[in-house]
């Protein structure tokens, strides 16, 4: 990475640990001082100042720079403390520690991580560090007491061994909980020989603290601490299976029940597990195609970006009969949109159109998205360039704000809050009020073509603000992204008028309720949240699942595609309830299920969820969460062993007349 774009993301990212609250100058400047890349592999290391985690050797992850942050001001350290840290991982944070404190001891269990820490701390300078290799829960008594131990993974207790270890108002901080995706941040100070205080700092993700006073690993499983009464995992699945309604294929499955369950919904929400799994996109379009013939569904609204989603519009409506010169999902991730499985969806509905001989009411194909900043603007600007030559004129000047940060948005984002750049706020604003302010006069022309204009600048306006709130923290950027989403939609159900009825692709992290996940718990609203708020029970919201199989995924953002092996469900997940259950596939009705069972899947349990990237190595810490699967979803549809989409290739862009938008 260009050393100047280097330091130009390290002050954004100290920024940001500022902006959210870390104020401990010792720390904020121990944090300038180490280089965070030379903790991570090389092929990392321009991710090195996002704050997120990042994956290491050993299945094990460097931690995201505000929680080391957040960590090391919780212990309250004096430039003469001695400090203990569990968990070496990479030696990042051990080299922070090292410029705040008089000494550092760090314990590691794997010892290739060990050694690979001891070294390169000692390459770059830190020796007020010593690493060992070995149980961590264990503490290292020898140098004992300490002012502050700190742990970096997460423990079902806190270890008594290591409150022994602490002086007199030592503090240990520590991630605490019963399940490996519910812990709490708390802070243990030592008061007397025998007593501690307990403070609770938040809600935290680590991997697990294994070891004698941690979670026991054996034969590759966690063993943890007595359930509360609950169903034994046996008899649950027993009870899913007996509730399951068996799919013997997807084409030959019969949907009547389904639909019958369906009943009069307004919006009919399919969601998928992953971004790559060809029966999640293979039965979403079969549900699809029987919504639209048997209920009358108006349009398909997708999580993609509004001007791809446009093309396959034009096509399936027939409304442009010349070759297009734009490239159709050529932005990463190409796979999610330009697959075999989504075009055999599309040429259907250019089919059911052409023989429904519906007009002005065929059946449209949308997209939700909000990450075609410029594309968007560059459709804006043609068609004011058609309907009012003078608006496009002032669209081109507004838009000019944008124009230097088309190749990385996200530099904008950063720029605008560091203040070394106006925003362009004002101006994306002020472009959309116009064209609000026209729409009478611009509708009356053609009301589809206003329809497109007023959404691709309802986008622009969004995303400058979006990637403007990257840098507030993930929560906020999360809720604009769907709150986008849905207020499109919302538009959308406006346009087709009070009676229409639609259908949402979007994974299940989108459209399952996330006030029944952790989501929730961390402040976050999604697509189907805010359906379930405005549209009660009229909405219906099914959820997609796989136990194994192959995925469609990239390692890295921006990666090349690969086709990865899916590691088989973790113990403790809804997804391993499924599998032995021991059915292929099949539907699980939960808003009309049975009431028994409806109830034992409201207890919170892991769910995983897989994007465009898939890092197996970190399985649990990257792609799992909490959730309460009877009230994320009416319905769940369940594939054990699942594969890849099959990819289209560079052909997925131009397209001709009758091949038009994939290039088939």
């Amino acid at each position: 990475m260009d050393t100047d774009l280097r330091s130009s993301k390290k002050q954004a990212f100290l920024d940001l640990l500022k902006k959210r609250g870390i104020q401990d100058k010792r720390v904020l400047e121990a944090m300038a001082t180490v280089p965070r890349e030379a903790f991570v592999g090389l092929d990392l290391a321009e991710l090195a100042y996002d704050d997120s985690p990042l994956p290491i050797e050993n299945g094990q992850t460097i931690s995201q720079p505000y929680i080391v942050a957040l960590m090391t001001e919780a212990m309250q350290l004096r430039p003469s403390d001695t400090v203990l840290e569990i968990g070496t991982g990479s030696g990042y944070a051990a080299a922070v520690l090292s410029r705040i404190v008089k000494q550092v001891y760090t314990i590691e269990r794997h010892r290739g991580l060990a050694e690979q820490a001891r070294e390169r701390l000692s390459s770059l300078g830190y020796d007020n560090v010593s690493v060992r290799c070995g149980d961590g829960t264990l503490g290292w008594p020898e140098h004992a007491p300490f002012d502050a131990i700190v742990v970096t993974a997460g423990g079902p207790s806190v270890p008594l061994s290591l409150t022994r270890q602490l002086v007199i108002g030592g503090r240990l901080i520590i991630p605490v909980g019963q399940s490996l995706h519910d812990q709490k941040l708390q802070r243990i100070t030592r008061v007397s020989e025998d007593d501690i205080r307990t403070e609770e700092l938040g809600g935290v993700r680590f991997v697990p603290l294994i070891g004698e006073e941690g979670w026991r690993d054996v034969e590759g499983r966690l063993n943890r601490p007595p359930p509360g009464k609950v169903e034994p995992a046996a008899a649950l699945s027993e009870q899913i299976r007996s509730q399951a309604i068996h799919i013997p294929s997807i084409e030959s499955v019969d949907l009547g029940g389904l639909l019958s369950r369906i009943g009069d919904s307004r919006l009919v929400l399919l969601g998928e597990a992953s971004h790559g799994t060809a029966e999640f996109y293979e039965m979403r379009a079969r549900i699809t195609r029987e919504l639209i013939e048997k209920k009358g569904f108006h349009f398909v609204a997708v999580e993609a970006d509004w001007p791809d989603a446009a093309q396959i519009d034009h096509f399936v409506r027939e409304t442009r009969k010349e070759p297009t010169q734009e490239l159709t999902f050529s932005r990463f991730p190409t796979w999610m949109w330009a697959n075999r499985q989504v075009a055999n969806f599309v040429q259907w509905l250019r089919h059911h159109n052409r023989q429904a001989d519906t007009g002005d009411q065929a059946v449209g194909f949308f997209g939700l998205d909000l990450y075609s900043l410029y594309s968007s603007i560059n459709a804006i600007i043609g068609y004011l360039e058609q309907v009012d030559t003078e608006a496009a004129a002032v669209a081109r000047e507004r838009y000019g704000c944008l124009t230097p940060w088309e190749k990385d948005p996200a530099t904008y984002g950063r720029v605008a809050l560091t203040r070394q750049q106006l925003s362009c706020e004002q101006d994306v604003v002020a472009m959309l009020n116009m064209l609000m302010q026209k729409r009478l006069e611009y509708s009356a022309h053609d009301g589809r073509r206003f329809l497109d204009a007023v959404s691709n600048a309802r986008l622009v306006k969004n995303a400058e603000h979006f990637y403007r709130s990257m840098y507030d923290g993930s929560v906020k950027s999360w809720n604009l992204r769907d709150q986008h989403m849905f207020d499109t939609l919302e538009s959308l159900l406006d346009f087709h008028g009070p009676d229409s009825k639609a259908i949402v692709w979007a994974h299940n992290s989108h459209l399952g309720n996330a006030e029944a996940t952790e989501m929730g718990s961390r402040g976050e609203i999604n697509v189907g949240s805010l359906c379930r708020q405005r549209f009660g029970e009229t909405a219906y919201l099914i959820g997609f699942g796989t136990h194994q199989g192959t995925v469609a995924a990239a390692s890295d953002w921006g990666a090349p595609m690969e086709v990865k092996n899916i590691v088989p469900s973790t113990p403790d997940s809804y997804e391993r309830l499924c599998h032995d259950a021991g059915l292929n596939a099949f539907f699980l009705p939960l808003r009309h299920g049975e009431k028994n069972l409806v109830k034992e899947l409201q207890r919170p349990r892991l769910e995983r969820a897989i994007g465009v990237i898939y890092r197996p190595e970190t399985e649990i810490a990257s792609h799992y969460f909490i959730a309460s699967l009877s009230r994320q979803f009416d319905e769940y549809i369940w594939f054990d062993k699942t594969r890849a989409v099959d990819a289209l290739g560079p052909e997925a862009g131009k397209g001709m007349p009758e091949t038009f938008p994939f290039g088939l």
